[in-house]
């Protein structure tokens, strides 16, 4: 008979106003991204994108790991299916891209706060999350490659975040890189010591959500849309979204509060 953990996958808190602090919580799975962890992240994502009081979301873990990639004994399990696996692997990975998409499409930025390992998918989320600070014990791998399979789908978010060769290095050597060498290739944007990396991750969710909401917003969905294009449509993109923004409450605001050297008042 197989005991089931009754706490929730995900905790939501709230340690400082403004910023919403997701813990997979896991640990004695090493966060493991089954489908019920999955299904639990992308609730409490909609949930932080629904509630107005979020300006910024950390992404953090309890345990020994950020976040080791897939579950293989919930996939293994699955070769007795009598077509193989193959309907619950295809439904688990188009589940894994569609978290993702959330966390790039969600309307807030999203802070990836790293210990320990992040691997495969996990590597994945934190690639997917528009920042990622670090502690410098964590370590960083996509070593699918190491038990033949590839990380098709890591490769997806790694490619957007790095050069190509860096990101081809990762894929076919499946070696862990250490947190400086994640920060010296772009994958990550600070590395500190293991017990200031809350306060630190803190302080840069906090920074960000003194930004009005709608600028964030916009200028987030507007970063990952310009990438896709080519270079004439992005400037053209551009001056549209900055001719919108323009025209926006806080734009006024904050025009004016320059020119009249004071604070802004940003509109609720």
């Amino acid at each position: 008979m197989t005991r089931t953990d009754p706490a929730p996958y995900v905790l939501d808190a709230r340690p400082v106003p403004g910023v919403a602090l997701l813990t997979l919580n896991r640990g004695g799975r090493r966060n493991a991204l089954s489908a019920a962890m999955m299904t639990a992240l992308a609730g409490a994502l909609d949930a932080t994108a629904a509630d107005a009081s979020v300006r910024a979301v950390i992404l953090a873990a309890d345990g020994p790991a950020f976040c080791a990639g897939h579950d293989l004994k919930e996939m293994t399990a699955r070769r007795a299916d009598p077509d193989g696996g193959k309907a619950f692997y295809d439904a688990l990975f188009r589940q894994c891209s569609e978290l993702m998409l959330k966390i790039v499409r969600h309307p807030r930025p999203v802070i990836a706060m790293v210990h320990g390992l992040a691997t495969a998918a996990g590597c994945q989320l934190v690639a997917s999350c528009d920042l990622a600070m670090a502690a410098e014990s964590a370590s960083f791998a996509t070593p699918g490659v190491n038990i033949g399979l590839f990380c098709s789908t890591p490769m997806v978010a790694l490619s957007r975040n790095l050069g190509r060769k860096q990101a081809m290095e990762m894929l076919l050597t499946g070696e862990s890189l250490s947190a400086a060498a994640a920060l010296a290739m772009g994958l990550i944007n600070r590395v500190t010591p293991a017990d200031e990396l809350m306060d630190e991750t803190l302080d840069l969710a906090v920074r960000i959500a003194a930004k009005p909401a709608a600028t964030l917003k916009l200028g987030k969905a507007a970063f990952y849309a310009q990438a896709e294009m080519g270079l004439d449509e992005a400037y053209d993109f551009a001056a549209r979204t900055m001719t919108e923004n323009m025209m926006a409450a806080e734009a006024n605001e904050g025009i004016c509060a320059f020119v009249e050297k004071r604070q802004p008042v940003w509109p609720a």
